[in-house]
């Protein structure tokens, strides 16, 4: 998966966190953990606003979603994910929202015009980091999964 791009200023606030810094890697490995994702086997080294993570993961989609989780908080502005995938698959495109986003709208645009319904697809892609799909907020990163 390699380097993700986060905006540092938005996100989960973390104990610790900063625009400046991010959490601690126990902080983050909480976070995931949070989320419903095994971290026994994960190593997360925050650098600064940096945070690598390495380890294994059972789908690209687990290690996607591990990645986002570490992202979507405040004060760290890239993820390395080092984490290798038991099943690969084609990974899913990398969106951050915009203020005026929807996922209906974010699925028009991915996906083309009169597919918006295909939010769906998007919500539950990022779940279980999303729980309603009205609650995307600027500068989230989203998995945008490719259509079946």
């Amino acid at each position: 998966m390699g380097l993700l791009s986060f905006i540092k200023g938005a996100g989960e606030k973390l104990f610790g966190a900063s625009e400046a810094q991010a959490a601690s890697a126990d902080d983050l490995k909480k976070e995931v953990e949070k989320h419903g994702f095994n971290t026994e086997g994960l190593d997360i080294q925050v650098d600064g606003d940096k945070v690598t993570v390495k380890g294994n993961a059972t789908s690209t989609e687990e290690a996607e979603k591990i990645a986002l989780a570490l992202g979507n908080t405040v004060g760290v502005a890239a993820v390395e994910s080092e984490i290798k995938v038991d099943t690969p698959a084609a990974e899913a495109t990398f969106y951050t929202v915009v203020k005026g986003d929807t996922l209906w709208k974010i699925a028009e645009t991915h996906y083309g015009a009169g597919k918006g319904a295909k939010y769906e697809v998007i919500f539950e892609a990022n779940k279980p980091l999303l729980n309603h799909p009205d609650k995307i907020y600027p500068g989230q990163v989203l998995r945008i999964p490719p259509l079946d």
